[in-house]
């Protein structure tokens, strides 16, 4: 029974050892995707794409916005002096632009969240190939792209948004 419990402990022993021979050779890095959609020019650019896709519409939904509010104003403004049927209709007619104006605002939220998606899945595609580019380059075993702590030596998302700019279509 002796001789089992220290032919075990010479065998985790054994395998401790070798394992940490094994961890010198062992390359980790990390990636902050945050940097990186906010730093590189890929990321950029498609918030610049983005922005000149939807400026318009937005400038739409925000004339209109003001043109229901000023509606509004002016209705309570003037809702004492109505008579009961000119009141309810210019009350109807707010309202049915306010439903008018909500859907056009939900329209606008949708498309742009899918296309801020689409973007967004671009980007990180090129990331994720910038990132395995650094990653055999410089012999990485493993990246990691969420960590609770990182020591900052093993920070290399300064690399990967270089690769990423580098191959940045202009």
């Amino acid at each position: 029974m002796k001789t089992l419990r220290q032919s075990l402990w010479i065998g985790i022993a054994a395998t401790c050892l070798a394992f940490g021979a094994h961890a010198q050779e062992f390359k980790i890095g990390f990636v902050n995707t945050d940097r990186i959609f906010r730093e590189s020019s890929s990321a950029k650019a498609a918030q610049a794409k983005l922005e000149q896709e939807f400026s318009r519409r937005e400038k739409e939904l925000v004339e209109a916005g003001n043109t229901l509010k000023t509606a509004s104003e002016k209705f309570e403004r003037e809702a004492p002096t109505l008579s009961e049927s000119q009141r309810a209709a210019r009350q109807k007619q707010l309202l049915d632009q306010d439903r008018e104006f909500q859907r056009k605002r939900r329209e606008f939220q949708e498309d742009l969240n899918t296309r801020k998606n689409e973007e967004q899945q671009l980007v990180v595609e090129r990331a994720n190939r910038a990132v395995k580019q650094v990653a055999e380059a410089e012999k990485y075993d493993v990246v990691f792209q969420e960590a609770v702590y990182i020591n900052p030596k093993h920070d290399i998302t300064e690399k990967v948004i270089k690769a990423l700019n580098a191959t940045v279509p202009k």
